[in-house]
């Protein structure tokens, strides 16, 4: 079953706790989300290891549902 656009932000919340998360339903059908995930903490990182810090949050339970994954560093609003 697939993952509600809340339960995704939660679960990234929870593993990156500095993070700002919007998500976008791409289709309309809770299906095929994006993410915009900005944390001050991304800071210095790789732009990889800021992709396995938001997969990591995530636990792997995706499902093949975020289609899109846009990270910023800088300090959340």
């Amino acid at each position: 079953m697939p993952m509600a656009a809340d339960e995704i932000a939660a679960l990234i919340r929870e593993g990156i706790p500095d993070a700002e998360v919007e998500i976008t339903d791409l289709a309309g059908d809770g299906d095929h989300y994006a993410a915009r995930v900005t944390a001050a903490s991304f800071a210095g990182m790789s732009r990889v290891k800021q992709h396995q810090a938001v997969y990591a949050a995530l636990g792997g339970r995706m499902g093949g549902v975020l289609h899109a994954l846009q990270l910023t560093t800088g300090v959340p609003k």
